[in-house]
């Protein structure tokens, strides 16, 4: 199938109240520009390199999200057009971007990334660090972010139960954080999972393969 028809399948899979996020990373220029100009706006990419050598050469109006780990010294290279960082992993990382979004006078969004899967590569906070944090944010700390959602990603497996169970256990946080300081985005589900995700209380997806077709690793 071609990009076009992956793309209007996926939309035609989303209730209206689901962001889709087409995950671009390794895939190049022509490919993105042509899912923009099938209406789509925003755009996620794991490395800040890659994102860095795109940015200038598309849409000013893209909605560029990073989903991918980020580390603390290449928060400057995008502080200045990033919409949303989907990956915040530490109360370090988050303090960085505070600094770097005070220096263009702006807020980023931010999404906590939760670890909720059982497999021990995932970053993420635990349950507890994750609403202690965002108390600091609720008692006026990190002037310079929003904290506008959790992200947080499923263990890679065959096994929708454990899927869903983990699903639910980010769900039943965002739920309880949102009582206490409005939350936006509940960032889960990619191109294996989404239609679980979405299912558990997703109002955002993160899809790439599903969109693009298999990553060209020269791009990388």
């Amino acid at each position: 199938m071609s990009i076009q028809e992956n793309y209007n399948n996926i939309k035609d899979q989303l209730p209206a109240t689901v962001q889709l996020v087409a995950v671009s990373k390794t895939h190049p220029i022509s490919a993105i520009q042509e899912v923009y100009e099938l209406g789509q706006k925003v755009f996620g990419e794991n490395k800040v390199q890659e994102l860095t050598e795109k940015y200038p050469l598309l849409p000013k109006d893209i909605e560029w999200h990073l989903i991918g780990h980020l580390q603390t010294n290449k928060v400057k290279y995008i502080a200045e057009f990033i919409d949303t960082i989907q990956s915040v992993d530490s109360e370090k990382l988050l303090n960085e971007i505070n600094k770097e979004a005070a220096k263009y006078n702006r807020k980023i969004n931010v999404l906590l990334q939760i670890k909720i899967a059982e497999e021990e590569t995932k970053f993420g906070f635990e349950i507890e660090e994750a609403r202690n944090l965002f108390q600091k944010f609720v008692n006026g700390e990190f002037s310079n972010v929003e904290i506008t959602g959790l992200m947080g990603m499923a263990t890679f497996t065959e096994d929708e139960n454990q899927v869903r169970k983990e699903f639910k256990i980010l769900k039943d946080l965002f739920d309880d954080l949102n009582k206490t300081k409005p939350l936006q985005t509940l960032s889960m589900g990619m191109s294996d999972d989404f239609p679980i995700a979405i299912e558990c209380g997703a109002n955002s997806v993160r899809v790439g393969s599903a969109i693009f077709g298999r990553r060209d690793y020269s791009q990388s």
